[in-house]
């Protein structure tokens, strides 16, 4: 629980998160072999903290070329006393900075997005290397690998552990927003797998998104990503059935949505709304918008499906994207018939960046279907099989397929 605090505080002194996660990691060692002895300390915390930042300090000391930079901090700590500060509360403020400071390094777009995924789910998320392989899928030792590089990577292009401001900073919180996002629909939707969802990845990213949204309180796009997540994540527990196999939105039981999880994303979305200046809403407040006409219907057919084509069509203008069109074309058959809706997607038919989409075909079957077209649906189906990379999708199309091929 502590571990994310003290490499950030720990880090802001080193300027590595690297060498920062292992003065962390040296100072748990300390407290498993000190506590037994002397006892647990009144604020466990603030002793990893300065355990950390004392060890921090000795290895800046040994350093030739950060001399200066002991001086500066060296002479506060070591005025003080060494035990005098061990049991001293850290200041709030300096953490929360830091953990803001932390989240934009180990998003920083010099990497790649999975190394920044598994960066930040390993100093933030404190998941392990192992168990950040077992929910992506991939070898262990590849993993350990990309995390390995993504710090060398930080430390080789000198970036600095800060905060950006002015024009860096909304293109840097862009890929912050991004990260979390990623991991949060990985979880949500896996891509490949023998599991429809991985709640510990939501978890990971939803708590990440309210300590962002903490930390950024003025920024809209922050607020609206945590209210995005907060909507999603409450239909969690009624998306799968009994045999974990995907339960589509029409056939949810919203009895079973998280309420709870629904107040916090409307408060959430309110709070976007409230510290928005000119310029319209972004895209995550307008898939918030979105998930927030879902959460307000009682029923699926009650679901207000003109709004969120609305929605859609300015999402469409904010982030041009063959996927948001499938989406408002979804919202387009709802509201207007699948008629209408099957044009559209014949439309994205060519595009490239949906060659390989597996909703693609699986949209396109749907319309077939309530078209009274099943023949050419469950080719649609079938293909869209074809693509999914998941096991327990896979095996809904299929399903889907056969109830709507002709009988032999």
């Amino acid at each position: 629980m502590e571990s994310p605090r003290i490499i950030a505080g720990v880090a802001r002194i080193v300027r590595d998160v690297g060498i920062a996660e292992e003065l962390a990691q040296d100072a748990l060692v300390a407290a498993l072999e000190q506590w037994p002895r002397d006892g647990v300390p009144g604020n466990p915390g603030a002793w990893l903290m300065a355990t950390a930042k004392h060890r921090a300090i000795d290895l800046v000391r040994r350093r030739e070329r950060y001399a200066r930079k002991l001086v500066e901090m060296g002479r506060d700590l070591e005025t003080s006393g060494p035990q005098s500060h061990l049991d001293e509360p850290a200041d709030p403020d300096d953490i929360d900075d830091d953990l803001l400071r932390l989240v934009f390094t180990a998003c920083h777009p010099v990497l790649s997005a999975e190394a920044r995924i598994a960066l930040t789910l390993r100093l933030l998320g404190g998941l392990t290397t192992a168990e950040i392989a077992r929910a992506f899928l991939t070898p262990e030792k590849t993993l350990a690998q990309r995390i390995v590089r993504a710090k060398r990577t930080l430390a080789a292009k000198g970036v600095p552990f800060e905060v950006p401001y002015g024009p860096e900073r909304e293109a840097r919180l862009g890929s912050v927003l991004e990260v979390i996002y990623l991991i949060f629909n990985e979880g949500y939707a896996a891509t490949a797998g023998d599991d429809w969802l991985r709640p510990a990845l939501c978890e990971d990213a939803l708590r990440l998104a309210r300590v962002l949204a903490e930390l950024m309180p003025k920024e809209p796009e922050v607020h609206g990503l945590a209210a995005l997540l907060e909507l999603q994540a409450s239909r969690s527990a009624a998306r799968t059935g009994p045999s974990g196999e995907p339960v589509l939105l029409k056939d949810q039981s919203r009895a079973r949505w998280n309420r709870v999880l629904i107040r916090r994303g409307f408060a959430a979305l309110a709070r976007a709304e409230a510290v928005s200046s000119g310029g319209g809403p972004g895209p995550y407040v307008l898939q918030a918008a979105i998930a927030a006409c879902h959460a307000h219907a009682l029923t699926y057919a009650e679901t207000d499906w003109g709004r969120i084509v609305t929605l859609y069509g300015m999402l469409a203008v904010r982030v041009p994207s063959p996927v948001v069109e499938l989406n408002r074309a979804v919202a387009v058959s709802m509201a207007e018939g699948p008629g209408v809706a099957l044009v559209l997607v014949d439309a994205l038919v060519g595009e490239p960046a949906l060659r390989e989409y597996h909703l693609l075909p699986s949209v396109r079957g749907d319309l077939l279907v309530r078209l009274g077209r099943t023949e050419e649906a469950a080719r649609e189906f079938t293909r869209a099989a074809g693509l999914a990379g998941n096991e327990r999708e896979r095996t809904l199309l299929l399903t889907r397929a056969q109830e709507c091929a002709p009988p032999h």
